[in-house]
C-alpha cells in the first residue's frame, strides 16, 4: 500500500496509534465512524503494507539506569568495511540506531549506557572493529524532544484533506 492509497481515515488511525498504541479498536471505529471489523482490516493492511511495522511501550531509559546517551561518529577506512560495520552495530544492545552517512565519517551510532565507563567500554569494542578508523563521541546533556512520531501533514495534502 503506498502512501498515494492512504486516505483520511487511515492518516487518522496512523496518528492515533502513533500517540496512543494501545487505543482499542472500537475507540477507533467510534472516532472514524467505521465498524470494528472495517477498522481491524485497514490496521491489518497497514501492518501488511509495513506502513505499521509494530506496537512498543517507550521506556524511560534514565529510570532504567541508562544514564548517557551519546552519538558515535564512525570513519570507517573504506567502503568495504560498510556492511561489517553495520552487522557490528546490530549485534551491540547498546547501540539502538546505526545510520548511513555523508560528510565526515560513514556511519552515525546512537547509543544509550548506564555511564561513561560503560560508554568507554562500548567506544573500545567499536575502535577494535575492522575498518574503524576514527570516532568521534558526542555525549548528550539533555533531550528536550525525542519522539518516534512521524509527520503526517505531507499526506493530508496529497488525500485532498
Amino acid at each position: 500500500m503506498p502512501s498515494s492509497r492512504l486516505d483520511k481515515i487511515d492518516l487518522t488511525l496512523l496518528q492515533r496509534l502513533q500517540l496512543q498504541g494501545r487505543t482499542k479498536r472500537n475507540v477507533l471505529a467510534e472516532e472514524v465512524s467505521l465498524s470494528i471489523p472495517t477498522i481491524s482490516e485497514r490496521m491489518r493492511k497497514l501492518e501488511e503494507a509495513g506502513i505499521i511495522k509494530g506496537y512498543h511501550a517507550v521506556l524511560d531509559a534514565r529510570k532504567l539506569g541508562l544514564e548517557v546517551t551519546a552519538f558515535i561518529f564512525i570513519t570507517a577506512e573504506s567502503s568495504k568495511y560498510y556492511r561489517q560495520i553495520i552487522e557490528r552495530a546490530r549485534e551491540q544492545d547498546e547501540i539502538l540506531e546505526c545510520h548511513a552517512i555523508t560528510g565526515e565519517g560513514s556511519h552515525l551510532l546512537k547509543v544509550r549506557t548506564e555511564s561513561t565507563a560503560t560508554l568507554e567500554r562500548l567506544l573500545s569494542r567499536i575502535q577494535a572493529w575492522p575498518g574503524v578508523v576514527n570516532t568521534r563521541t558526542d555525549i548528550v546533556l539533555s533531550s528536550p524532544k525525542e519522539t518516534t512520531v512521524l509527520p503526517l501533514e505531507h499526506l493530508e495534502k496529497k488525500t485532498g484533506s
